[in-house]
């Protein structure tokens, strides 16, 4: 029988190169996978209607209480692997890319760009670090390809974990400090209670070594 395993995530590369290092690994004469790039409510949806095993989220402490509660509610908990703090990430050519440290006020004149999580979504459900503050010019979009390409073309900027693994949007955008205490919380999502199968656990602890090698270079 094909083994099967499915990771729903928000938009960040390093799920997908963990995801990627575990296939590998299994290898296989035969394999179901599936990687899915979510909103934060199809994160939890998936996984509480089992189409995912694992979800990869991002909390804060200003979303965690709000966000923690809506995950109990729906029968899910989260289980942090690593702490990063935020960083501007921002065309290499940006006129800011060289500043020791940015403060989000700085940024204010320039386009922000960030990803859409639906209408009603509540503002815990923002995947970037200060995502409910208001800004004058701001663009929404789906794709993590997309927002790279708009960050560069309208030389804007967004608000990332700042661990940006994988070839486009490590050539396309590079990443400043933010001026900030905030720390970003990056973990999992799973069925309250449930146990980790032997491709899920490989999933987890891949994904905990990746996360603390490149948060550690921050």
């Amino acid at each position: 029988m094909p083994k099967t395993f499915s990771i729903s995530g928000q938009h960040y590369l390093f799920d997908v190169q963990t995801f990627a290092q575990v296939v590998l690994a299994a290898g296989g004469e035969g394999y179901h996978y599936a990687l899915y790039d979510r909103t934060t409510q199809g994160v939890i949806d998936d996984v509480v209607d089992r189409t995912s095993d694992l979800g990869v989220i991002c909390q804060t402490k200003l979303t965690a209480p709000l966000l923690n509660e809506e995950l109990v509610r729906e029968g899910l908990e989260f289980h942090e692997l690593a702490r990063s703090a935020p960083r501007i990430a921002l065309p290499k050519s940006h006129p800011m890319v060289n500043l020791p440290s940015i403060k989000l006020e700085e940024m204010e004149g320039y386009p922000y760009v960030y990803f859409y999580q639906g209408d009603d979504a509540p503002d815990h459900f923002y995947e970037e670090a200060f995502g409910a503050v208001p800004r004058a010019k701001a663009i929404a979009c789906t794709d993590r390809a997309s927002l790279s390409e708009l960050i560069v073309a309208l030389n804007g900027y967004t608000v990332t974990s700042g661990i940006l693994v994988g070839v486009t949007d490590g050539t396309l955008l590079t990443t400043v400090p933010m001026d900030t205490d905030l720390e970003l919380m990056l973990g999992y999502v799973t069925r309250t209670g449930s146990s980790l199968s032997e491709l899920e656990q490989k999933f987890v602890d891949k994904l905990a070594a990746n996360l603390g090698k490149y948060a550690a270079r921050l």
